[in-house]
C-alpha cells in the first residue's frame, strides 16, 4: 500500500506548486533597516541566554587563566572541546596576532561558535532564531579577576556581512595560501561556504590532522614569496607554534567537515528568512507572483542543500574522523524507534548515512517562517519520494525511505501531508 506521503505528492494540493524559478542575482537586503532592524534586536541566542544566567548568579565562569576560562565557557555553552579546529590565516578582529606561529582555535556546536587565539580575546558567534548570527567579543581577561565585560560587536560586519554572506550577518570559512605573517598570497576559495566545495580546494590557511586520506588539499602549508613566485613550505601543527597553549593539539578532519556543512546551511537559511521578511514588507504582507517565484528559488536552494545534492566527493579510501568528536557529536542524536538518526556518520563515501541535514533540529529552522518551511518541505518531498526523477535521484530509494521515517518520527513541524 502506498503511504499517505506518496499519495499526496500526486494529488492536486501539491500539483499547484510554482514552477522552478530562474536563477537571479542575489537580492541586496539592508539588514540594519526596516523590517529587520538587526542592530536593535534583543538577542535570544544561546550565548545571550548564558549571559542572563550569569547575571542572576546561576552560572559561574572560572577566570583563573585564559585556558581555564575558555574551558568553562565551552562547558557552559555545551560546546565540545573535541570540536577544535585551528586556522593560522590572519583573520577576525585579531588578525595582527594570528599567523603560523600563533594559530587561532575555533570551537562549535550546532548554533554557537567560539574563536580564541593565545594572547588575545574570546570571540563568539551565536545564531539567534530570528535574526541569525550575533557577534560578541569579551574584553581581555585579568587572571583571577571578574569575568571580563562582553559586548555585541559591529566591527565583525566588515567581513561577516559582505559578499561571502550575501551582505547579511553570516559565517565565513576561507581557503588561502598565507605568508609567514598570516596574510593572503593566493585565494583558493572565497565568498562561498558549504559541503559542496571540493575537498582539494579547502583548508588553505588551516591546520588539518587525522586520517583524512586526502592526496590533495591546501592545509598545513604557507607561501614564501621569492622572485615573483610563492615557494610552498610546510606548516604542520606545532612546527612553528606552541600547541600546549591550546586545549588540544589537533584540528581533525571530521569537525572541519561538520563545521563547513553547518555554516553553509546557516547562511542559506538566514538569506531565505531575510528575503521572505523583506518581500512581505515590500508587498504589505501579500506575496504576488514575482515574490512567490523568488521565495521558490530560495526554497529550492535550501532543499537541495539539506539533502546534500552536490556534496563533495570523498577520497577512495574514505575518511577516519576523530572518535572523541564523533562521540560528542552523536551525544544528542534524535533516533527513530528502530535506531535511525540524521546524525549517523558514514565517512566512506559521504559524511552522513542519511543525506538530510541534522540542522533541521536547530532553533533557527524551528522558528523559520511557515511560508518558507512549507515550500522547502515540498521540494524535499519531491527528492525523497519512492520514484525520484533523474534530477533528484542522488539518494537511493532505501535511503529515501529511511530519511522519511526519521523525519516523521523525530520532527514536530512537518506539514500535515507528511504524516
Amino acid at each position: 500500500m502506498r503511504s499517505r506521503f506518496l499519495t499526496l505528492l500526486t494529488i492536486s494540493s501539491l500539483s499547484t506548486a510554482l514552477p522552478a524559478a530562474e536563477s537571479t542575482e542575489p537580492r541586496v537586503i539592508d539588514f540594519r533597516g526596516p523590517p529587520h532592524n538587526y542592530l536593535d534586536w534583543q538577542p535570544r541566542d544561546r550565548f545571550a541566554q548564558l549571559q542572563e544566567k550569569a547575571q542572576k548568579g546561576e552560572v559561574k565562569l572560572d577566570t583563573s587563566s585564559d585556558k581555564v576560562f575558555l574551558t568553562s565557557l565551552l562547558e557552559a555553552l555545551d560546546i565540545p572541546i573535541s570540536s577544535q579546529i585551528m586556522v593560522f590565516s590572519a583573520s577576525s578582529l585579531q588578525s595582527e596576532i594570528i599567523n603560523p606561529r600563533n594559530p587561532r582555535a575555533l570551537y562549535f556546536n550546532e548554533d554557537t561558535y567560539i574563536g580564541w587565539v593565545p594572547g588575545g580575546l574570546v570571540e563568539i558567534i551565536a545564531a539567534d532564531p530570528v535574526m541569525g548570527p550575533m557577534f560578541y567579543v569579551f574584553n581581555r581577561l585579568r587572571p583571577g579577576g571578574p569575568v571580563p565585560n562582553v559586548e555585541r560587536s559591529t566591527k565583525c560586519m566588515n567581513c561577516h556581512a559582505g559578499n561571502a554572506t550575501r551582505r547579511l550577518p553570516g559565517l565565513i570559512a576561507e581557503s588561502l595560501l598565507v605568508s609567514r605573517a598570516g596574510s593572503s598570497l593566493e585565494t583558493f576559495r572565497r565568498d562561498v561556504q558549504g559541503h559542496q566545495i571540493p575537498l582539494e580546494l579547502r583548508f588553505g590557511g588551516w591546520h588539518l590532522t587525522g586520517e583524512h586520506n586526502l592526496s590533495s588539499h591546501k592545509a598545513n602549508v604557507m607561501g614564501i614569496p621569492n622572485a615573483g613566485k610563492n615557494e610552498i613550505t610546510s606548516v604542520n601543527p606545532g612546527q612553528y607554534s606552541d600547541l600546549s597553549l591550546h586545549l588540544l593539539p589537533t584540528s581533525d578532519i571530521l569537525p572541519h567537515l561538520i563545521h563547513e556543512h553547518q555554516i553553509g546551511f546557516e547562511n542559506r537559511l538566514v538569506y531565505a528568512i531575510y528575503t521572505l521578511r523583506q518581500l512581505k514588507h515590500e508587498n504589505k504582507n501579500m506575496l504576488g507572483a514575482a515574490a512567490k517565484a523568488e521565495l521558490e528559488e530560495r526554497a529550492q536552494e535550501l532543499a537541495r542543500y539539506i539533502t546534500f545534492a552536490e556534496e563533495a566527493k570523498f577520497p577512495a579510501k574514505g575518511i577516519n574522523g576523530d572518535r572523541k568528536f564523533a562521540e560528542d557529536f552523536l551525544r544528542d542524536r534524535k533516533a527513530t524507534r528502530s535506531g535511525l538518526s540524521l546524525k549517523d556518520l558514514d565517512m566512506k563515501t559521504r559524511i552522513f548515512k542519511h543525506r538530510c541535514s541534522f540542522m533541521l533540529y536547530t532553533d533557527t529552522w524551528k522558528e523559520a517562517p511557515k511560508e518558507l518551511k512549507e515550500r522547502v518541505y515540498y521540494h524535499m518531498a519531491l527528492y525523497l519520494r519512492d520514484q525520484a526523477d533523474p534530477q533528484h535521484a542522488h539518494i537511493p530509494q532505501a535511503e529515501r525511505l529511511a530519511i522519511r521515517t526519521i523525519l516523521k518520527e523525530t520532527m514536530t513541524d512537518l506539514p500535515a501531508w507528511w504524516r
